[in-house]
C-alpha cells in the first residue's frame, strides 16, 4: 500500500513533463553559452534546471488540485479523485515543491527569481481561472512552457540570445497544438464545468483542425535554424523524428479526432517534444 501511494505522488507531478523543462533549460543555456557542461558551470546549471524541476513538478500538482472535479468526470484513476492522495497532502506537496524551486531560482540571481515568480504566477492564473477561457488558456501554458528556454539563459549568462527565439517559438505552436487536443479528451467534463475549450465551443473536428495547423506550423520553423547556421549537423536527424512524428500524428488526428484517440495523439505528442529537445541539445553542444 505504501509504494502504491508513493506512485500516486510520483504520478500527480507528472514526471514526463518535468523532465521536458529540465531538458528545456539545459537547452536554454546551451543557446547562449559554449560548454555548459564544464565543471565550474555545473553549480549554476544544477540550480537552473531543479528550478525547473520543482516549480515544474508544483504546478503539475496545483493543476491537479484545481482540476479535482474535472478530473473526476474525465480522469478518475488520477490520483486526487482517486483519493490515492488527499486534498491537503496535495497541497502540502505543492508548497514544499514550490518553495523548493523558488530557492533554487533565489540562489541563482534576482533575475532568475522574478522569471520563476513570472512563470509560477502565469500557471496559478491559468489553473484558477485561465483554464475556462478556452483557447486563452491554452496560450497561457504554452507560455509557461517556453519560459524555460529563456530562464536557461539567465541561469548561466546576463540575458536571453536573440537566436533562441526560434527555438521558443517552435515550442510555443507545438505545444498550443497539444494543449487544443487535450481539450478533445476532456469534452465531457469540460462541457460539465463551463470550460470553453475549442473542442466545447466548435466541436472536435474544428478542434482537430487547429491543433493540426500549430503542429504543422512547427515542423515548418524547424527547418529554420539548420538554414540560419545556429545548429550543428547533430541537430537535424533528431529533428526529423519529430518532424515526421508530428505530421503523422496530425494526419491521424484528421483521421479520428474521437477522445481515444485524441488522447494517443497527446501523448505521442510528449514523446515527439522530448526528442525536439535533444535535437535543440544536440544542435547546440554538437
Amino acid at each position: 500500500m505504501l509504494m502504491i501511494r508513493f506512485g500516486a505522488f510520483v504520478r500527480i507531478v507528472r514526471p514526463v513533463n518535468c523532465v521536458m523543462m529540465v531538458f528545456a533549460v539545459i537547452v536554454g543555456a546551451a543557446l547562449v553559452r559554449a560548454n555548459i557542461f564544464s565543471t565550474n558551470l555545473l553549480p549554476t546549471l544544477s540550480a537552473g534546471f531543479l528550478t525547473g524541476l520543482f516549480l515544474t513538478a508544483g504546478s503539475m500538482v496545483i493543476n491537479d488540485i484545481a482540476d479535482r472535479e474535472i478530473d473526476a468526470i474525465n480522469e478518475p484513476n488520477r490520483p486526487i479523485p482517486s483519493r490515492m492522495v488527499s486534498l491537503r497532502q496535495a497541497q502540502i506537496f505543492a508548497v514544499l515543491l514550490t518553495a523548493f524551486g523558488f530557492g533554487f531560482a533565489l540562489s541563482l540571481n534576482w533575475k532568475c527569481f522574478i522569471i520563476a515568480i513570472f512563470s509560477w504566477s502565469v500557471f496559478t492564473a491559468y489553473s484558477s481561472w485561465g483554464k475556462r477561457a478556452g483557447f486563452f488558456g491554452n496560450l497561457l501554458v504554452s507560455v509557461c512552457v517556453v519560459i524555460p528556454f529563456v530562464y536557461g539563459g539567465f541561469a548561466v549568462s546576463k540575458g536571453f540570445a536573440e537566436d533562441s527565439s526560434i527555438f521558443v517559438a517552435m515550442a510555443f505552436l507545438a505545444n498550443t497544438g497539444r494543449e487544443v487536443t487535450k481539450g478533445i479528451v476532456d469534452v465531457d467534463g469540460d462541457k460539465r464545468k463551463g470550460v470553453r475549450t475549442l473542442a466545447v465551443s466548435f466541436g472536435r473536428l474544428v478542434a482537430a483542425a487547429v491543433a493540426v495547423v500549430f503542429y504543422v506550423s512547427a515542423v515548418v520553423l524547424s527547418t529554420l535554424p539548420w538554414k540560419l547556421g545556429l545548429v550543428s549537423f547533430w541537430f537535424v536527424p533528431f529533428v526529423l523524428v519529430t518532424d515526421a512524428g508530428l505530421i503523422a500524428s496530425s494526419l491521424w488526428l484528421l483521421r479520428d479526432f474521437s477522445r481515444e484517440n485524441a488522447k494517443r495523439i497527446k501523448n505521442l505528442v510528449l514523446v515527439w517534444f522530448v526528442v525536439g529537445l535533444v535535437a535543440f541539445l544536440a544542435g547546440t553542444i554538437g
